[in-house]
């Protein structure tokens, strides 16, 4: 998933966030909803906000998720741009572009 940071807020880009599909994936939906629980905004049209004090929780729940064997690393990896710092909270579950 594409994300950057602005003042202390990570940002999960809109078209990679992922997708509640009725009738879908029950691992799918709840990965959605676990995702969007957490989440500081959540807005259909906008990118999710992660605010710095649920960074930790986040990670936690990515690598459940990573670790399940049922998602995509892709869609539960947190990929920054090349010149970003990552956070430490998010190292583990984090790449660069």
């Amino acid at each position: 998933m594409k994300v950057y940071l602005k003042d202390d807020i990570l940002y999960i880009k809109q078209d990679d966030l992922p997708q509640y599909k009725k009738g879908g994936s029950v691992v799918r939906n709840s990965y959605f909803w676990a995702l969007k629980s957490i989440a500081c905004f959540s807005n259909r049209e906008k990118d999710w906000e992660f605010d710095q004090d649920i960074w930790l929780a986040l990670a936690r729940m990515l690598l459940f998720f990573t670790q399940s064997g049922y998602l995509g690393y892709s869609e539960t990896i947190l990929e920054f741009a090349s010149d970003d710092i990552i956070p430490d909270d998010l190292r583990s579950v984090s790449t660069r572009l």
